[in-house]
Formats: structure tokens, C-alpha cells, sequence
């Protein structure tokens, strides 16, 4: 049996927006991310996370910022094509673990959507996908309210 851990971490600041774009889905705020896609720091931290236990590199290896196709691209389709390439190397996702680190907005009231809408999306069981946050505390770029950063953990196995 072959077991695989990666380790994925991203950061977006905010920027104009009413709304910010978290594992999938549109979380109400005073700001939006500022990002090349959808800057859905979630997502990207997750696809990095399954690519980084592949060891086939990150986001911007497959999806270059410097191509003009992505801008603006749901970030889904980053992740549905980490998932794809993991089947096609032999891998099955045992677990997602995920961790947004913010002061606003509140994640807890949409964790359990930002789980559900992961799962569809990766084919896999709620239990299996984990989307927690934290703060910093107030120090740092994520403590003055100027973005948010993400961290997960993606464990794969080939039977």
C-alpha cells in the first residue's frame, strides 16, 4: 500500500467585492479576494495539498497565472483536475483537512456547506473533508483584516 500526505498553503488579500469565494462557496463580505481565478484561497490550498502528495508540482505549474485562459476561472476546475490526475496515477483521497486562518468573515456558520460542496466536487463522503478556521490573533497581514491565508493536508492511497 502506497500512503501519501501533502501539504498545501495559500494567501489571497482582500480587495473590491461584497462576497468572498471559500471552498466553493459565496460567503457575504465587505471585501472579495483579489485573485488571477476566483481566488478561492480554500480550494487552491486543497488542490495544492493533493498535487504536493503526488508530487506533480502546484497551481501555477498546470495552470499558469501568466495564461490568459484563467483569469477569472472557477477555481473547481483546478481541483477537479488534481482529483483526476490522483485516479489516474492510481490514488484514491482518503482526506482532506483544511484550514482557513481569518478574522472575518466568520467561517463557522458556513463550514458544513464549504464541506458538502467539497465533497460533491471531489466524489467523496462528508466524513472525509474537514474545513475548520482559526484567527491569527489579530497580528499579521490576517489579523489587520487584509486578506486570508489557508493551510491543508491532503492524504492519498494506492491500494
Amino acid at each position: 500500500m502506497d500512503i501519501r500526505t501533502g501539504n498545501g498553503f495559500d494567501v489571497h488579500a482582500f480587495g473590491p467585492g461584497d462576497h468572498v469565494m471559500l471552498c466553493g462557496v459565496a460567503i457575504p463580505h465587505d471585501h472579495g479576494l483579489v485573485g488571477h481565478s476566483d481566488a478561492d484561497v480554500g480550494m487552491h490550498t486543497v488542490t495544492d495539498a493533493i498535487y504536493g502528495a503526488l508530487a506533480q508540482g502546484d497551481i501555477g505549474q498546470h495552470f499558469p497565472p501568466s495564461d490568459p485562459q484563467w483569469k477569472g476561472a472557477a477555481s473547481e476546475i483546478f481541483l477537479r483536475h488534481a482529483v483526476a490526475l490522483a485516479a489516474e496515477m492510481g490514488f484514491g483521497i482518503s482526506n482532506i483537512d483544511c484550514t482557513l486562518i481569518c478574522e472575518h468573515p466568520k467561517i463557522g456558520p458556513h463550514a458544513l456547506r464549504m464541506r458538502q460542496k467539497m465533497a460533491e466536487l471531489m466524489g467523496m463522503e462528508l466524513d472525509r473533508i474537514s474545513v475548520k478556521a482559526t484567527t491569527s490573533e489579530r497580528l499579521g497581514f490576517t489579523g489587520r483584516g487584509e486578506g486570508i491565508a489557508c493551510m491543508a493536508t491532503a492524504t492519498l492511497v494506492k491500494p
